[in-house]
């Protein structure tokens, strides 16, 4: 089967596009039953799913500074920036690690 370049109208924006032989025959490979209805511009639109993340601003619980984080705070919980978060993750890793020690024995 061999497959040419085909132009495509994209549904959501309206824009027309290229359906390239060697995307054809991916899908030819893949059995995919349909063409393409989205131009690359809105399929990487609608990949990143329009999604925003809420920014919120707080104070640091640690070290006082104003900083932002990617969720609402909860009430009574300690919030922390990046750096001092940071910090307390690499804390208990150091902590935990055991302290080899060497004994000399005397005889």
């Amino acid at each position: 089967m061999e497959f040419v370049d085909r132009i495509l109208k994209c549904s959501d924006c309206g824009a027309e596009f290229v359906f390239t032989a060697g995307e054809q025959l991916f899908f030819h490979d893949k059995q995919f039953k349909n063409d393409p209805k989205h131009c690359k511009q809105c399929k990487a639109k609608r990949a990143s799913g329009g999604r925003v993340r809420a920014e919120t601003r707080t104070t640091c619980s640690a070290c006082g500074t104003e900083t932002t984080v990617p969720f609402k705070p909860t009430q009574g919980r300690p919030v922390l920036c990046r750096a001092c978060f940071q910090k307390q993750m690499k804390a208990p890793a150091t902590a935990a690690m055991p302290v080899k020690s060497t004994t000399v024995a005397t005889n």
